[in-house]
């Protein structure tokens, strides 16, 4: 972390500037912001910078692979497997601990992956926010691979949009307008002016979908989609209620939902690097490790952290039934480097890359941080604490 830009911010900061913060934040949105916003954001040295984009590098290099539908064919449960996936996915989002190496360097190491979007819009906003409240200098930004807000909102477009018109894609998820990330929702709306639509008020007529403007009946073309199955997986008769989306349907999804599945924790395995965590899938493990105070125990097929198991123990792993859906990754040390009032605070960083149609590759362009002081990173870990929550980088 960059020391003199920490010791500015830290110096300068106040409470008023952060109550600044949080109420332009809110300002004309239709409900407040469901989660928390830190009351900093993270300054990275060069160095790190440029030690995250080569552990992106290192990652996408795997994803770019020929084989890689091949490698990931078992990541898709049969029951949420879609029709008509394309060749790549348009998001990819990268999270990365910030850690010791344990010889005195501080370097990211890759915790999780998605190939599914993040807080593409709300990021934008909230970098904008903590330059106006705490007069951050233009020469720091939160883009990256040489883009600024314009010209990031632009690939933003072409990769959501494309050469449909706004009104033909809508941004869908299950109860969209009550989700936490809303908030996101509403700023990509404002930024590039796609509809936003829940899973409900999807209309079908033969293999065309469609949703309603007022009284008007509009056709979707793309679906810029949010909803993760995990959400509508407690309901076996959700697709009773609404548009079964599994069908093969006259509809372009951005991203397509099986990727998902292939760009997940089921790739941790095959990615190999300084900055990746040893991991194995759990029915490949030849023999439990000694050491296993080191190591974590995640279920493939979950989201937000459930079910991962962090004091691993032998029982645990002779418990689980269906090894094959578990992988075994070794346990990575957040190195409290962000000096917070009151000490050290844990940093993860999120890479978030937007790859439309007709490029060759996906490119790297802003940013998601959290911060935290609890056992993980995440909301019911840091309940108690302040400066801890949602945040972004910036970059010299």
């Amino acid at each position: 972390m960059e020391p003199s830009a920490r010791k500015t911010f830290n110096e300068n900061f106040t409470a008023e500037r952060y109550n600044e913060l949080l109420v332009s934040l809110n300002k004309g949105l239709e409900s407040p912001i469901a989660f928390r916003v830190a009351e900093t954001p993270v300054f990275l040295t060069e160095d790190f910078k440029n030690k995250l984009i080569t552990a992106g590098n290192d990652i996408i290099t795997v994803i770019l692979q020929p084989d890689f539908k091949q490698l990931t064919e078992r990541a898709i449960p049969e029951k949420w497997r879609l029709p008509n996936e394309n060749d790549h996915p348009h998001f990819i989002a990268l999270d990365f601990g910030v850690c010791s190496d344990g010889n005195g360097n501080i370097v990211p190491k890759l915790i999780e992956l998605q190939g599914f979007p993040s807080l593409f819009g709300f990021q934008v906003n909230l970098a904008e926010n903590y330059v106006k409240a705490f007069k951050i200098a233009d020469e720091w930004s939160v883009y990256f691979s040489g883009l600024d807000e314009s010209s990031y909102i632009d690939l933003l477009k072409r990769t959501i949009i494309g050469e449909c018109d706004p009104e033909e894609v809508v941004l869908m998820d299950v109860n969209a307008h009550h989700q936490k990330t809303a908030v996101d929702f509403e700023y990509t709306r404002k930024y590039i002016g796609t509809p936003v639509v829940s899973l409900e008020e999807l209309e079908q007529e033969g293999s065309q979908l469609f949703y309603r403007a007022g009284a008007e009946k509009r056709r979707i073309k793309r679906i810029y989609n949010r909803l993760i199955f995990d959400e509508i997986e407690g309901d076996p008769d959700i697709f009773d209620k609404v548009v079964d989306i599994r069908q093969s349907l006259d509809v372009e999804w951005i991203t397509h939902p099986n990727w998902f599945y292939r760009v997940s924790k089921f790739t941790m395995p095959f990615f190999k690097g300084d900055y990746i965590p040893k991991t194995q899938f759990l029915h490949m493990v030849k023999a439990i490790p000694a050491d296993l105070e080191n190591y974590v125990l995640k279920p493939l097929f979950s989201f937000a952290g459930q079910g991962v198991i962090i004091d691993v123990s032998k029982n645990d792993i002779e418990n689980i039934k269906d090894p094959e859906n578990w992988i075994l990754q070794e346990k990575v040390n957040y190195e409290p480097v962000l000096q917070a009032p009151d000490g050290g605070v844990k940093v993860e960083i999120r890479l978030l890359y937007l790859w439309p149609n007709g490029d060759d590759k996906p490119t790297l362009a802003i940013n998601l941080a959290r911060l935290s002081k609890g056992k993980m990173i995440g909301v019911r870990y840091n309940k108690d604490f302040d400066w801890v929550g949602g945040t972004i980088a910036f970059m010299k």
